[in-house]
């Protein structure tokens, strides 16, 4: 789904989907600006990010900070390439989001009966059934689903959750007409073997090429778990930068894993991004001044990096 042509046409390519803007800003206490947002999402899209992932189309009661999420299509500078994907909970949402100008947007569920229960006050198969009418409305309108399955490594509420939980709901979306579906594991439990063993299961009913992935740093696994799937055929993966956001559920949570470090991984692995890898680490530290939080390891290192040789 939107990927974006390398420089290297000999280069393993890999599809670094940014979602900064939408799942790294969306729990921040303090409300930040359009403005902040916007600059960000263009920063982010100058980086050479194919993929940024601008709001969200949820109800403000549920999700304060993107309340302007109207604001922010009306205000978005698009650059040829990128996309810019929205999150739709619901087919209001979509009304929403269409009205707004979006081409691309993303629906969600779990693989947890009780993350589902306690997150949208719903089932599974009532999630998937309100997802139903947003698929067939942009079927009709020619715009491309991605699919958003949380908690695949674990739930806050349930604890393990069994891989054919996973593979049964990521099945139900490719059913329904999603492009990709990006399996994540929202608390950052997971572990490299447990990453390997997930992608490798869904792949036998969902093709390789249709998956990414979306890992959480709580316990610092996320760039192994990233590893062990790129290992596996993966080739999209998601990431925020400086590392923002995080599960308002999982005690302790760090936040996603850093655009940065995903990158500085990618290309020592001599896998292409179309990344501008500088560039991304300045804009992480200028996010994280913003707001008053430390960078990533990997983008703080960069930062030093460049700018001491421009000394």
């Amino acid at each position: 789904m939107m990927v974006n042509t390398g420089d290297d046409p000999g280069a393993d390519r890999v599809t670094v989907v940014e979602v900064g803007p939408r799942d790294g800003l969306q729990n921040e206490k303090r409300t930040i600006a359009a403005a902040t947002k916007l600059e960000l999402i263009h920063r982010l899209a100058d980086c050479g990010l194919p993929v940024v992932e601008a709001t969200s189309f949820v109800h403000p009661k549920w999700v304060p900070q993107l309340a302007d999420a109207e604001e922010i299509m009306a205000g978005l500078e698009r650059r040829s390439g990128v996309a810019y994907p929205v999150l739709v909970p619901n087919e209001k949402g979509y009304d929403r989001a269409r009205a707004a100008g979006v081409r691309e947007v993303a629906v969600f569920t779990a693989a947890s009966e009780a993350f589902n229960q306690k997150n949208i006050n719903c089932s599974i198969a009532e999630s998937l059934a309100r997802i139903a009418p947003v698929m067939e409305r942009a079927r009709q309108d020619g715009i491309p689903v991605r699919g958003y399955v949380s908690c695949v490594l674990g739930c806050p509420y349930q604890g393990k959750v069994p891989l054919a939980d996973v593979i049964r709901v990521s099945e139900a979306l490719l059913a329904a007409g999603c492009v990709e579906i990006s399996l994540g594991d929202t608390i950052g439990v997971g572990t490299a073997g447990q990453a390997r063993e997930m992608v490798r299961g869904v792949s036998r009913s969902v093709p390789a090429e249709q998956l990414a992935v979306h890992f959480h740093d709580t316990y610092g696994q996320a760039l192994a778990n990233i590893l062990a799937c790129l290992e596996n055929d993966i080739r999209v993966v998601d990431a925020s930068v400086a590392g923002l956001g995080g599960c308002p559920y999982a005690r302790g949570a760090t936040g996603n894993v850093a655009s940065e470090d995903v990158v500085y991984l990618l290309e020592g692995l001599g896998m292409d991004t179309g990344v501008n890898l500088d560039a991304l680490a300045e804009t992480g530290q200028w996010i994280s001044n913003e707001l008053s939080r430390p960078p990533s390891r990997a983008g703080q290192a960069v930062f030093n990096r460049t700018r001491q040789k421009d000394e």
